[in-house]
């Protein structure tokens, strides 16, 4: 049976192992993508954030090895191999997050055994939905059986991502996507690593929308924005944006570049939006919801220039069909991706057909709209065949 008739990451998993290696892995485990619902570029600024984990994952299955390490990506069908010692090159693409969180562990003084990994996953990549988090925590669990796990486990794979594969990100996938609560965001305050689960308001569906433009950390633009927020960090004399309020922010902006300037308003205020939208889902106010997520998309658009004509046209179209009862706004790091929307559950169906109906892709196709859960974290998988 080809892997195209296997659906979920789990069972691709063990199908691609068998495929690969013509024997049955030993462990299974899995790591969701991630939506940001409100709060972004704040988490490399020591700010808060309010993610969710979703019901797409990363799935590895596990086995001995014979010599070095093997991993069989199921899409694109490709086979790398590395050994389970430093040094370890640089593989390129998927290839270096799986050698990354590798080289982590050993340079945190763990041994590596000889192994074989699978991995498939249905986290749509280049979507802004942290496929790239996924891999990492999936990854790392299999590596070690689940020993470094949690809070441990993301913040090795958030030095995985910095150092080898080379994005300045902060550590709110990683964390989100090894310690979410099922049914809930996680306010993360990502500078101590405080995390309050906040249930999602009931009759509230998680909407996300696929810009079709292809969204990637490492291009240059993500690093640049946090160069312009160092910048402004040393000007004000802080060790982070996270430590200036709004009054500090015009008080001392005298000297500082404009663009900085931009960038620094976006995160105090972003930061602040984070808070008061932790209130809102907790008291189930959509409405104040929608207002919260509208002001983000905008600070994002104007002061921190990251979103794209694609997304813009979804937000707008989407936020006319919302109305006041939701909000609407990108997702993600920016220059593409997805764009996240909080929608009472009797106007799915109307949102759906206003967002397909008038807005496409690059590729002039309908943007994808789907429906997600929020999901829990990390974990390892029970053992089953896959219905094949």
């Amino acid at each position: 049976m080809s892997l195209g008739a296997v659906t979920r990451p789990e069972d691709r998993a063990v199908a691609a192992f068998r495929e690969a290696f013509g024997t049955e892995p030993e462990t299974l485990w899995q790591a969701p993508g991630r939506v940001n619902l409100i709060g972004e570029h704040t988490d490399y600024n020591d700010g808060f954030v309010l993610p969710c984990a979703i019901d797409r994952r990363t799935a590895v299955a596990w086995g001995p090895g014979e010599g070095g390490i093997e991993v069989f990506a199921a899409d694109p069908a490709e086979l790398d191999d590395f050994a389970p010692t430093l040094p370890i090159a640089h593989g390129g693409d998927w290839k270096d997050y799986v050698r990354g969180v590798a080289v982590e562990l050993l340079e945190a003084g763990r041994r590596l055994s000889p192994a074989r990994l699978a991995i498939a996953g249905d986290v749509p990549l280049g979507s802004g939905l942290s496929s790239s988090a996924a891999i990492e925590v999936s990854v790392a669990l299999a590596l070690t059986g689940g020993e470094v796990s949690g809070e441990d486990a993301a913040l090795l794979c958030q030095r995985a991502e910095n150092r080898f594969v080379g994005v300045a990100s902060g550590i709110m996938d990683q964390l989100v996507s090894a310690c979410a609560v099922e049914h809930h965001a996680l306010m993360i305050d990502c500078r101590s690593l405080d995390r309050t689960p906040v249930p999602l308001p009931d009759g509230c569906t998680l909407l996300v929308i696929e810009s079709g433009v292809r969204h990637a950390n490492n291009d240059g633009g993500y690093n640049r924005r946090r160069e312009e927020c160092e910048r402004a960090a040393r000007h004000y004399g802080v060790a982070k944006l996270r430590d200036l309020d709004e009054a500090g922010l015009e008080a001392r902006r005298a000297g500082l570049d404009h663009v900085a300037y931009r960038r620094a308003r976006h995160v105090v205020t972003e930061n602040a939006r984070v808070l008061a939208a932790v209130d809102a889902l907790a008291t189930g106010d959509l409405a104040g919801m929608g207002r919260l997520m509208a002001a983000s998309h905008a600070s994002m658009r104007h002061d921190f220039e990251i979103t794209v004509p694609e997304i813009d046209r979804i937000v707008e179209v989407g936020a006319a069909a919302i109305g006041a009862r939701g909000g609407i706004r990108m997702t993600g790091g920016g220059f593409g991706g997805s764009v996240v929307a909080l929608v009472p559950e009797e106007q799915v169906g109307a949102v759906r057909d206003a967002i397909r109906a008038a807005c496409r892709t690059p590729a002039g196709e309908p943007v994808p709209v789907s429906v997600f859960a929020a999901a829990s974290g990390a974990g390892q998988v029970p053992f089953t065949a896959p219905t094949l």
